[in-house]
């Protein structure tokens, strides 16, 4: 795995989960976005975590990208406040 392919995926993740909050956020309601939010939201919860441990791995092993940091660093708030909402 390359750091551009981290990129996007980090940035995939968190964009996926913005989409979530928006959609709540706005109180948009329909049966095609029910579906996806059940298919999508425990394999992206999953997703992030082990792409959180893969990034902070590459970040300490290889050279490091300015847009790859923040996108670990994105990854990481995304994580905190997803977690987070369940003890909330």
């Amino acid at each position: 795995m390359n750091q551009s392919k981290l990129i996007l995926i980090n940035f995939t993740i968190v964009v996926y989960f913005i989409v979530l909050w928006l959609i709540d956020y706005y109180k948009i309601d329909t049966v095609l976005i029910g579906v996806f939010k059940e298919l999508l939201t425990i394999p992206f919860l999953i997703a992030q975590l082990v792409f959180l441990i893969v990034g902070i791995k590459y970040v300490f092993s290889y050279q490091k990208e300015f847009i790859f940091i923040i996108s670990v660093l994105l990854l990481a708030i995304c994580v905190v406040i997803s977690v987070g909402s369940f003890f909330w």
